[in-house]
């Protein structure tokens, strides 16, 4: 029996959820509203349209066909009837119909539905600040956004731009504006580090190291007060702690979803906004789905509710709930927090719990690091890959995986291996026995996985105790106490440089003669352990060991990991 499905959305979740029903029922009626005249865009395509790196706007709006995706498009091709510039006002559940309003002359009418589908997305956050109104003060959030404020940049009317918050939007924005254009950026973060509880402080410093480089400034541990203007244009951002020039200033602090409708019609919601749903991405109305940014599904590690506003997913989740709608079961049984956000010539990603998350969870967790070519150690394109994995004390279970590495696919390709299985509760065994695909121009013969999980496991069992690049920062910043002795585990070639730099704190041994000089090595203060990435100084530390020194501490990611830290000699 043919249906008429109403979809409340038309960006990504909505449309997806319509033509897959359609192609399932294609007897049945569909008819998608959304209250603006852009519909069906890649919106996590903006900051690279604003970059350069996506030419035309309009592309935001393609199918991979080059087919423009309007209202007339999705009838033609799709079959779905599209009504742009109508708002949904309200969801009468008993009667089965929705009130619209036309936004163009403010006509009011019904539409009937036997299946409805919320897919009102999610809004930024505002921040209410004074100011906030001014030209040249924008969000991220559609293409018309990314087109206004590249306008404005190449019509040479930016020199200084201030983004509010360091997450995905934030820190996007910021490489599009230093990059491409060579516009002053500078980032203010409410928080102590880029992508708060997304990463360890280890990892968001090297990346924001890298952007240091790369010619962004960053503000951490700030709020902002106001904004100021001149002429109705944006000119200063004001924090708690200095004032700001710009003429361009990105608020990216994050979004909120919008599930107001959905709250006035008796639709279950999260106490903090987002519609609840169930594995089949039903609200407790059986003939009412949501997804997407607007809905609020099941963390697969923590079994909580967890937001998680990704283009990927809400396409994902439309597919679900057009199978549904047509009388399948398909399930969506939750995520894993899966990220990657580019950086220059550099990415950040990870899957599942950071360690300081993991630890509000209730886990007993660990984190370690590793730093290891990307490819065979002989071939002569390579890079090093810093990966950090978090583990449950006693079960040996893998809780997250994140990672700093090329803008390449090699990082994100061993972020995404752990990523798959998270949800089955893989142990360290597992990923230290994970069959991947090997050739020395893709990777080692003993993958930066396997060994990481290899270290891991040498932790738990305490025949590797050390700590992170940020450890090492403050045993070094301690050296004049006498508390620590600096030892180098590298050939005299590789340490010659910082023993002359620091004659009196910087020793070396080679790991291959600590036998031979063990009489140097004191026995009653910290003995601190380094190489290039952390092997060599493990290996020396399992031999003091041996020979009864008992306050070892290896550097895990050795001399690498430091580098890219920041740490200064």
């Amino acid at each position: 029996m043919s249906q008429h499905v109403v979809v409340i959305g038309g960006v990504a979740l909505g449309p997806k959820a319509a033509c897959r029903f359609k192609r399932l029922e294609p007897s049945s009626t569909v008819t998608m509203i959304d209250q603006s005249a852009l519909i069906s865009y890649g919106g996590c395509g903006i900051p690279y349209y604003v970059s350069g790196d996506v030419s035309d706007a309009s592309e935001l709006c393609t199918t991979s066909f080059h087919m423009l995706r309007t209202p007339e498009f999705f009838k033609e091709v799709k079959g779905v009837d599209v009504r742009t510039l109508t708002k949904a006002t309200k969801i009468d559940r008993e009667k089965k119909c929705i009130h619209v309003e036309d936004m163009t002359t403010g006509e009011t009418s019904t539409i009937d539905y036997d299946k409805l589908v919320y897919a009102t997305g999610a809004s930024p956050r505002k921040l209410n600040l004074p100011g906030e109104d001014l030209n040249g003060v924008s969000y991220v959030c559609n293409p018309d956004d990314a087109t206004a404020i590249r306008e404005r940049i190449s019509q040479g009317k930016v020199t200084n731009a201030v983004i509010i918050g360091a997450g995905f939007i934030g820190l996007e924005m910021a490489e599009a504006y230093s990059d491409m254009w060579g516009v002053g950026t500078s980032v203010v973060e409410i928080s102590d580090q880029i992508m708060p509880k997304l990463v360890s402080p280890a990892l968001a410093t090297m990346a924001q190291k890298h952007m240091e480089e790369n010619g962004v400034d960053f503000y951490f541990g700030e709020t902002v007060v106001s904004i100021e203007g001149e002429d109705g244009c944006v000119k200063r951002v004001v924090t708690s702690k200095r004032t700001l020039d710009a003429d361009a200033v990105i608020i990216a602090a994050g979004v909120v979803p919008n599930s107001r409708l959905a709250e006035e019609s008796g639709l279950e919601c999260a106490e903090r906004g987002g519609v609840l749903v169930d594995e089949f991405m039903r609200t407790n109305d059986p003939d009412i789905y949501a997804g997407g940014d607007c809905a609020i599904v099941k963390h697969l590690i923590t079994k909580d509710p967890f937001f998680l506003p990704l283009g990927s997913m809400a396409n994902r989740q439309g597919r679900i709930i057009g199978t549904n709608m047509a009388g399948g079961s398909a399930r969506f049984e939750g995520v894993v927090g899966s990220f990657v956000v580019k950086l220059f010539e550099t990415s950040l990603a990870g899957s599942g719990l950071s360690l300081e998350v993991a630890a509000l969870a209730g886990f007993d967790a660990v984190s370690v690091l590793l730093v290891q070519f990307d490819r065979a150690h002989f071939y002569p394109d390579k890079e090093l890959m810093t990966l950090e994995l978090v583990v449950e004390k006693g079960t040996r279970r893998i809780l997250g995986i994140q990672g700093f590495g090329s803008s390449g696919d090699a990082m994100v390709g061993r972020i995404n291996s752990v990523a798959a299985i998270l949800k089955d509760e893989p142990t360290i065994d597992d990923i230290s026995n994970m069959e991947l695909a090997y050739a020395p121009p893709f990777s080692s013969a003993m993958d930066i996985l396997n060994a990481l999980a290899n270290t891991a496991d040498n932790v738990l069992q305490g025949i590797n105790r050390g700590v992170g690049p940020d450890g090492f920062k403050e045993l070094w910043e301690q050296r004049e106490s006498g508390k620590s002795y600096f030892l180098d585990c590298r050939e005299v070639a590789d340490a010659a440089e910082y023993m002359k730099l620091n004659p009196d704190h910087w020793h070396n041994i080679p790991q291959g003669k600590i036998y031979e000089h063990l009489d140097e090595i004191p026995k009653d203060t910290s003995v601190v352990l380094l190489c290039n990435t952390g092997a060599r100084s493990y290996e020396a530390q399992v031999l003091l060991g041996d020979k009864g020194f008992k306050d070892v501490i290896n550097i895990q990611g050795g001399m690498a990991a430091i580098k890219k830290y920041g740490v200064k000699f």
